[in-house]
């Protein structure tokens, strides 16, 4: 990779240089999804989307520990998805607390774009799902991924998803991490 020209840039030119880069991820993922959405299905698209996005998310999260130095838990994974082009893309608001991350988004510019060609939603459920179980079990495998609600489950018009990442409770004496006994094996 040449990354001569990065070198000469200045702090302002380099900041406009990473928001064009940020958007035309953006475009090139929207039109990607649009063309194999016009060329097969929906539901096409949406599976390969599925497919793209977890691996993506796991690619991303192996890249951030080599890179800068994510440590393990919750304060590790909001440290890497801050690092996400599309955490700086959507705007994730995430609400930090001991034993749980909170992640919301008021305003998905891919379903907003959508709703303004008069399409409907696209169904992004499994497919941040993916992405988000991928990334996480990366940075420590302990992180486990919950969606309150994403599209296609009807939500609040000012907010589109919301997902809740928590720590796996260790077993204690025989218990799952539900503290329920385990299924017998058949």
């Amino acid at each position: 990779m040449d990354m001569s020209m990065i070198d000469k840039m200045s702090h302002a030119d380099l900041k406009k240089y990473v928001e064009f880069l940020l958007w035309h991820y953006r475009v090139i993922d929207g039109f990607w999804f649009l063309f194999v959405s016009d060329d097969f299905d929906q539901q096409a698209a949406e599976k390969i989307n599925e497919r793209v996005w977890a691996k993506a998310g796991e690619l991303a999260a192996r890249d951030f520990q080599k890179r800068f130095q994510i440590e393990n838990g919750l304060t590790g994974f909001v440290k890497a998805l801050k690092l996400f082009p599309w955490c700086m893309i959507i705007g994730y608001d995430m609400e930090e607390k001991d034993d749980e991350v909170i992640l919301s988004v008021p305003s998905c510019s891919p379903q907003v774009a959508r709703k303004k060609k008069g399409l409907p939603e696209y169904s992004c459920k499994e497919m941040h799902r993916g992405e988000f179980e991928r990334f996480a079990k990366v940075i420590d495998d302990r992180i486990q991924v919950t969606c309150d609600f994403a599209p296609p489950d009807p939500h609040p018009e000012e907010l589109f998803c919301r997902w809740r990442f928590t720590m796996a409770r260790p077993s204690i004496g025989g218990l799952s991490e539900t503290g329920n006994l385990p299924e017998p094996a058949s």
